[in-house]
């Protein structure tokens, strides 16, 4: 992939036009023509107020278009940023490839994880289910392999599956095998000591394969068995993910009553045109009233369903809701506008293959997805490690809109913070303002910030921004009348390497609003060979309620939630000079036609605990 020439944020008093910038669609570098020998000072207010729990700092200052050649640069190794690249508090084993979480589930007082994992490699291959278990969602220990591929029926690898716990405390795993040729059969797993609470050992049942791919559907178009839930009728349901006529993603539904036995409905749970083969189905309720999470054994009056799927073709988790139909086993968008692949995704970043448990010890239902890599295999190799979960999110319908979920991190990450923090209040963001907050290193960081615009000024504003879109924009150096402004996390002081996240509000040509939530990839690295996305989308910012977001930085992952978590962001970066004490945040307003009053608090995050079980 071509590189981008780093340049700062553009300054709102520029003597020269922005930057020309050529563009691509997803997954292109931007390249970024500059005008040399020209240089423009950013216009920082001095006197800011910082309101600290420890003494914090704002400190005026003027960057160049391009990093002077005078600065002093901090010159850091290439071992040095494959180290810095482990996260600290975010799931993975001590080594090697992870992928899809499976089966997750609470029992006897331990929540369960099971992943995907090549003990081998730090490529994909020799997939493995790995197994670690926590008190607090946070802090895992590592438990032995739970199931290795070593049956004809999944030889060529354990994939993707989900538990079902029984009323009767009954716990089993249904799970995809790959077999010799990669046809993709149903097959049973169960713990071989019920009592153990930490479920180490598991027992493969001696007549899987339980299901085949049914007539019409592709040997690899058939996977990833759901969690099992009860209708009226006392039958288990379970969902699959297909294709039909290689365009058509559809969920197949199943009955059974013993779980080794399964009857085909005729007619398919949901299907979308066009939206290709879909992996990982999950369905679950949400309450319309309530900030709890719903078991689907909890048939509450007016609930709402979420129908997910994660689409193998375009390598994004889609969601919709809409209502089941219990009796005819049948789902129905509220909005076909906005049906399953072509409406909302859980996130608009790197993540992928996600599943979400009941957790009934605080009625709640979180969520799980694997973060990808954008570099090369090789690198990865040379690092000796691949992919990363996300921190859990607690998964809830917006009550406000009825239209969308929030996701925020689960209350246990909280844990993780340090005891004070660092607060700017009211720190004044004229058009052009990029302001350096002095937090330490900024490796390790969740940030809670909040920004406040003119609501006068802003609906005064008549300039229209129809097509405005993140992933096709310039990112943040774009200069639209009413944003960028937002955070700059992962950035050196020379500001050549920057993942820039903000909002971005667009008027319409009637005079109303939109507003985009996006993260800028496109200079967090001087590697030219990783991925440099513009990410986002659009996010409901309702009337009253000021421009929020939350990022929780974990060294080479960023996480990003706005409004609460009505529209999140991933992003995984590969820093080689915005690394542990160099790396920095700053806050930002490149809009040129509004002033912004942001108000901020940082917390330092501590490490996680990851270790091999005490036996």
């Amino acid at each position: 992939m071509a590189s981008t020439p780093t340049t700062p944020l553009i300054t709102h008093n520029d003597l020269e036009q922005r930057p020309e910038s050529s563009e691509s669609p997803p997954g292109r570098s931007s390249i970024v023509k500059i005008l040399t020998g020209l240089f423009v000072s950013i216009l920082v207010l001095s006197s800011l107020a910082a309101i600290p729990h420890r003494k914090t700092h704002l400190q005026s200052t003027t960057v160049d278009i391009e990093p002077s050649t005078s600065r002093p640069v901090e010159v850091v190794g290439a071992d040095d940023s494959i180290e810095w690249q482990r996260s600290a508090y975010h799931f993975q084993p001590d080594k090697n490839f992870i992928s899809d979480p499976d089966g997750p589930l609470y029992y006897k007082g331990w929540y369960h994880l099971f992943y995907q994992y090549n003990p081998d490699s730090a490529i994909w291959g020799n997939i493995t289910w790995g197994h670690a278990v926590s008190k607090d969602l946070i802090n895992w220990f590592h438990l032995p392999l739970a199931m290795v591929p070593d049956h004809w029926y999944d030889i060529q690898g354990v994939m993707t599956g989900s538990a079902t716990i029984l009323p009767n405390g009954q716990i089993f795993m249904l799970y995809s095998g790959n077999a010799y040729d990669l046809s993709q059969l149903q097959c049973l797993a169960y713990p071989k000591n019920a009592s153990d609470p930490l479920l180490i050992e598991w027992v493969k049942y001696e007549g899987n394969p339980i299901l085949f791919p049914p007539p019409g559907v592709g040997l690899k178009d058939f996977r990833d068995p759901s969690t099992l839930w009860i209708g009226p009728d006392g039958k288990y349901r379970m969902v699959m993910g297909s294709k039909h006529n290689n365009t058509i993603g559809c969920a197949l539904i199943y009955h059974t009553t013993n779980f080794t036995h399964f009857e085909l409905l005729d007619e398919v749970l949901h299907s979308v045109q066009g939206t290709g083969m879909w992996e990982c189905v999950d369905l679950y309720p949400v309450s319309t009233t309530e900030t709890n999470g719903l078991d689907m054994s909890n048939h509450e009056s007016g609930a709402k369903y979420v129908l997910k799927q994660s689409g193998d073709e375009d390598r994004h988790d889609w969601y919709a809701i809409g209502t089941y139909d219990v009796v005819h086993d049948k789902w129905y968008p509220d909005d076909p506008e906005m049906d399953l692949g072509i409406g909302l995704r859980y996130d608009y970043g790197k993540f992928y293959a996600s599943k979400t448990f009941y957790d009934p010890s605080k009625k709640r239902r979180v969520l799980w997805g694997y973060v990808g890599e954008t570099d090369p295999q090789k690198d990865d190799l040379e690092k000796g490690w691949a992919n990363i979960l996300n921190v859990p999110r607690t998964v809830v319908l917006d009550t406000k809109t009825q239209s969308n979920l929030i996701q925020w991190p689960v209350e246990e990450t909280e844990t993780l913070r340090s005891e004070e923090c660092d607060e700017f209040k009211d720190v004044e963001l004229r058009p052009g303002s990029l302001v350096p907050l002095d937090v330490g290193s900024a490796t390790q960081l969740d940030i809670s910030a909040s920004f406040e615009v003119d609501e006068a000024l802003l609906g005064a504003t008549l300039e229209a921004d129809v097509l405005f879109n993140c992933t096709t924009s310039e990112g943040s150096a774009m200069r639209g009348v009413l944003g960028p402004f937002g955070l700059v996390v992962l950035a050196d002081s020379a500001l050549s390497e920057q993942t820039p996240v903000y909002f971005y509000i667009a008027k319409n040509l009637d005079g109303t609003s939109r507003t985009y939530f996006c993260a800028d990839e496109s200079r967090s690295s001087k590697l030219l060979d990783v991925g440099k996305m513009v990410y986002g989308s659009s996010v409901p910012v309702l009337q009253g309620e000021h421009y929020n977001m939350r990022l929780l930085v974990d060294h080479s992952i960023v996480e990003s939630f706005a409004q609460g978590g009505r529209t999140v962001i991933t992003s995984r970066v590969y820093p080689t000079m915005a690394i542990y004490d160099a790396a920095k945040v700053f806050v930002f307003n490149n809009a040129t036609g509004i002033t912004v009053k942001a108000s901020l608090k940082i917390w330092k995050m501590g490490g996680a605990q990851l270790n091999p079980f005490p036996f």
